[in-house]
């Protein structure tokens, strides 16, 4: 099928106008017969990818869908389109499941959902070959990998099957799967020559926050985060079914919340669900067992009151967050007391592997055995024999067919497998860990998890700590300071243990008072600090976190200190020796005062200034100078480097550096009346050359920021970074051209529309002689 019959049977299928990013290649090469290999996150139209090429080819596609919750959600979009779909899975009675059967001999269906686990079902597959497939789909295909973070041992067993349902296309989707993951799914499905399409990890309207919190006060940190309105819809992720319960207890004295667990009834689960979904609860308090299948768009806020067990499954689970693409946002709690938890169900879930080779021997002596006749003869409790037997037949070792008989197989060499499996699963813990204690952005960390690469987000708590919700963050007291600095003159280059450091540094202060600091250092990028052990004297390993100094804390020479923001949620700030009058007074004092005109018009134009520069540094804007010394500049209006000297909090480094240019923009601003005059803004930043759309792009990321200011909303909530890229690529003249951009509501065009083109149109004009032209005030 052609392009324009694609886009044809998208619109009469569906009623989308156009594809989305990447979509239509990834029909295109299904259309074509073509196995498929598709990593795209959540939210961003997976499931058209393999909808829209099975209605194309004729037949029936068959999906294969872990949840049940997935599959019901998807059949009945699917059959409220028109389509005629049919689904097999345990919640069925037994006559529905076999008219779904009829009905796919007959030939009477267009898509047919199953679990992975019914392939094994003697003689469902042999059924299933009777008929040849139009297309068959694998979703959420990380749960066939090892590696991947959701391995699922029915997964596995796909590869045995799927042979005998060829030559159809095969095509496996996932949002989460690491380079490791992603060849793992070519290999155990046995993609052949498969056209990968590996897109779109970064989320540009999620902002994501990581905050160390004590379990004791997470619940009410929650109860906080949630309690205005427009951050609910919101999911929270608890670790336990006992603590969901608890938490969702208490929120919902303040707002309509419930709990979702495993453990709850099928019919108690559902109707959580549908109450989500059509807005009579706000919020739900969940286990990982909530998610999958849960196509809810407006979901404000995701909050997780403990570290997940992976990277991936963190990733995936925020990924429920702002699915139709307005601001959202990600909170994790954490604290170092979570990686023990996580270890203790690794150990429950991984047993031993002696007890592994003793049910491998045991299954060599009996033969085909039932798995409870099994477990009874070696007097074994099922919270003992379950895990081992899982992870047996997961290593090959076993095989379990449908009716619960198990017997053992001649696989080599799964010990060692076992035993690299268990040391990845331990290394997701550390990653995760160290996600969580990281001082990068926090989206372009997860993007490079997966193998992609993304520019700092520019909103995170690490790229905007003024913007975060979940902690309040101040500029250190003199004395604070001065601690500061005896923490970087005490490090060495092989770094301390945060024991031994507050020891030589501060003995009698109080511990969360000098982890204020550390984390302050390590914010703002003097000091990393990292998961470390040692082996004690009895044998057992020991951990610690270690301080380490980088570059800029080994070459710190006494500066004041900047870009280091204390967490105001933790220690209150230390007293402040009264200064003598021949002191100039502490800015802090000076930020209550509220800029008047001529400052705040200084003030807008040094924040401008400060984002170029710190986009060209690939830093946050607070490292280049902080708004306390931002305030403090536009009110004395330094003219010269003198000037800059009797401002707090800015050295000779950066005066010898930016001097100049910080002066420059001071002067353009104040007029010899001291009334404010109007300065372009592009040219304060630099000449470019005409008609490049990243000089536009440049023109409309300041303009946004304009914008966001006097609505005192997020820049990115207005535009998103893409939707600004593809603005500056299409030159739109006028709002209807403006509207019809990927990203661009209408919304936006009617508040927005005239104001952005004129932008557009003047900066064409004046690129033509070689200058881009000024923004009015």
């Amino acid at each position: 099928m052609s392009t324009n019959g694609l886009a044809s049977l998208l619109h009469r299928t569906f009623g989308f106008t156009q594809f989305r990013e990447n979509q239509e290649a990834v029909c295109a090469a299904a259309v074509e017969g073509r196995d498929v290999l598709l990593v795209m996150p959540t939210g961003a139209g997976k499931s058209l990818c393999y909808q829209l090429p099975a209605i194309a080819r004729g037949g029936t596609a068959l999906v294969i869908s872990p949840l049940i919750a997935l599959m019901d959600d998807q059949s009945q979009k699917l059959a409220d389109l028109g389509l005629r779909v049919g689904r097999i899975h345990s919640g069925l009675d037994r006559e529905t499941a076999r008219q779904v059967c009829r009905d796919y001999l007959d030939g009477s269906l267009q898509f047919l959902f199953i679990a992975p686990e019914r392939l094994r079902v003697p003689g469902f597959a042999a059924m299933l070959a009777k008929r040849q497939l139009s297309l068959i789909a694998i979703d959420e295909a990380h749960c066939i990998s090892q590696w991947g973070h959701d391995f699922r041992p029915d997964y596995r067993t796909l590869g045995q099957h799927l042979p005998a349902l060829r030559p159809a296309p095969l095509m496996a989707l996932t949002a989460t799967a690491t380079p490791e993951v992603q060849c793992d799914i070519v290999t155990q499905l046995g993609l052949q020559n498969p056209v990968q399409f590996i897109h779109g990890f970064k989320r540009t309207n999620l902002s994501v926050e990581v905050v160390e919190v004590s379990k004791p006060e997470r619940h009410a940190k929650a109860a906080s985060l949630l309690a205005d309105a427009s951050r609910r819809p919101a999911i929270v992720y608890a670790p336990s079914r006992k603590d969901a319960e608890s938490l969702a207890g208490e929120l919902h004295a303040l707002f309509p919340t419930a709990a979702y667990h495993a453990g709850m009834e099928p019919a108690a689960r559902e109707r959580v669900q549908r109450a989500f979904l059509s807005g009579k609860l706000e919020v739900v308090v969940a286990t990982v067992a909530f998610g999958m299948g849960i196509d809810k768009a407006d979901v404000r806020t995701v909050i997780h009151t403990a570290a997940p067990s992976s990277v991936e499954s963190f990733y995936q689970e925020i990924g429920r967050a702002g699915r139709d693409g307005l601001p959202s946002r990600s909170v994790l709690m954490y604290s170092f007391l979570d990686r023990k938890t996580h270890e203790f169900f690794l150990d429950r879930d991984y047993p031993p592997l002696d007890l592994l080779a003793k049910l491998e021997r045991a299954l060599q002596r009996e033969g085909n055995i039932h798995a409870d006749d099994l477990r009874m003869k070696l007097k074994m409790s099922m919270d003992e024999f379950a895990p081992a037997m899982d992870r047996l037949v997961a290593q090959g070792a076993a095989t379990l067919d449908f009716s619960g008989n198990v017997q053992a197989t001649d696989a080599d060499g799964w010990r060692r497998n076992y035993e690299m499996q268990l040391n990845f699963r331990r290394s997701q813990i550390d990653r995760m860990m160290c996600f969580a204690g990281s001082t990068t952005c926090r989206m372009a960390a997860l993007v490079r998890h997966f193998g992609d690469s993304a520019r700092d987000c520019g909103h995170c708590d690490i790229c905007a700590p003024e913007q975060a919700i979940s902690q309040n963050f101040r500029a250190p007291s003199e004395e604070e300071e001065r601690e500061l600095g005896r923490i970087l003159r005490a490090l060495t280059d092989r770094g301390m243990s945060t024991g031994k450091l507050k020891e030589a540094v501060a003995p009698h202060a109080d511990r969360r008072e000098f982890d204020v600091l550390l984390d302050a250092l390590c914010r703002a990028g003097y000091v990393t600090i990292e998961d470390a052990e040692f082996r004690g004297a009895d044998g057992n390993d020991i951990r610690y976190r270690k301080v380490l100094p980088t570059h800029e804390g080994r070459t710190w020479d006494g500066e004041p200190l900047e870009g280091v923001l204390l967490s105001a949620d933790g220690a209150k700030p230390k007293s402040t020796a009264k200064t003598s009058s021949a002191k100039k007074p502490r800015a802090s004092k000076a930020d209550d005062t509220p800029l008047n005109a001529v400052d705040q018009q200084i003030a807008d134009r040094l924040r401008t200034w400060r984002a170029g520069v710190a986009k060209e540094l690939n830093q946050p804007a607070f490292c280049v100078f902080t708004d306390r010394v931002l305030k403090e500049i536009a009110r004395q209006r330094p003219e010269s480097h003198e000037d800059l000297k009797s401002i707090s909090g800015f050295g000779s480094v950066k005066i010898d550096r930016w001097g100049d240019a910080i002066c420059d923009v001071v002067r353009h601003k104040t007029a010899a009346s001291g009334k404010p005059v109007a300065a372009p803004i592009l040219s304060i930043i630099q000449k470019v050359e005409p008609q490049q759309p990243d000089d536009l792009g440049r023109a409309i990321k300041i303009w946004r920021m304009h914008q966001a200011k006097a609505l005192d909303v997020a820049p990115f909530s207005l535009l998103s970074e893409d939707a600004v890229t593809r603005i500056a690529a299409a030159l739109p003249s006028n709002p209807d051209d403006l509207s019809q951009i990927d990203g661009v509501n209408s919304t936006f065009v009617k508040q927005h529309g005239d104001d952005l083109c004129t932008l557009i149109s003047q900066h064409i004009a004046a690129s033509i002689s070689g200058w881009t032209h000024p923004i009015a005030d």
